[in-house]
């Protein structure tokens, strides 16, 4: 009987050693899994976030650009489109655009562009041409980098 018993034991040890390693490998997986989601997080909020800054950035020198460029102009036309450069100025120093998890930042990054676009309809014909060889398309969708230069 003696014998009957460190079998079962034996047995036993196999049986819970196969659970045992199931559970340790699926904590060992999801915690490796983990850590590199969080890298991918990390680099993908990186790179979108450096992009979304670019655009911003470039909005910020378009306006200033033309400010300069108007500033000596008094004519109606010349003050209503210095007042839209203004707004798209007041539009770049969001406060939204320092934290990415705010929950207006689509909203205000979309505000932002339909006001660029305002802007360049007021400077025409110059600012197509300088936007495209800054690289910037002007559709609906964020801005995007050229790819092809």
């Amino acid at each position: 009987m003696d014998g009957g018993s460190g079998n079962d034991d034996i047995f036993d040890s196999i049986l819970m050693a196969d659970e045992r390693f199931r559970g340790e490998g699926y904590r060992e997986g999801f915690e490796r899994g983990t850590r590199r989601g969080l890298q991918t997080g990390r680099k993908h909020g990186a790179t979108h976030g450096a992009k979304l800054s670019a655009e911003i950035s470039f909005y910020y020198g378009f306006a200033i650009t033309w400010k300069c460029l108007l500033q000596h102009n008094t004519d109606a036309k010349s003050r209503k489109r210095m007042k839209t450069l203004e707004a798209l100025l007041d539009l770049t120093q969001n406060p939204h655009f320092d934290d990415p998890r705010a929950e207006r930042l689509q909203e205000e990054v979309e505000k932002l562009r339909a006001k660029f676009r305002q802007g360049c309809r007021g400077v025409e014909p110059i600012p197509a041409a300088f936007v495209q060889e800054a690289g910037f398309t002007l559709d609906r969708s964020p801005v995007h980098l050229r790819t092809n230069t």
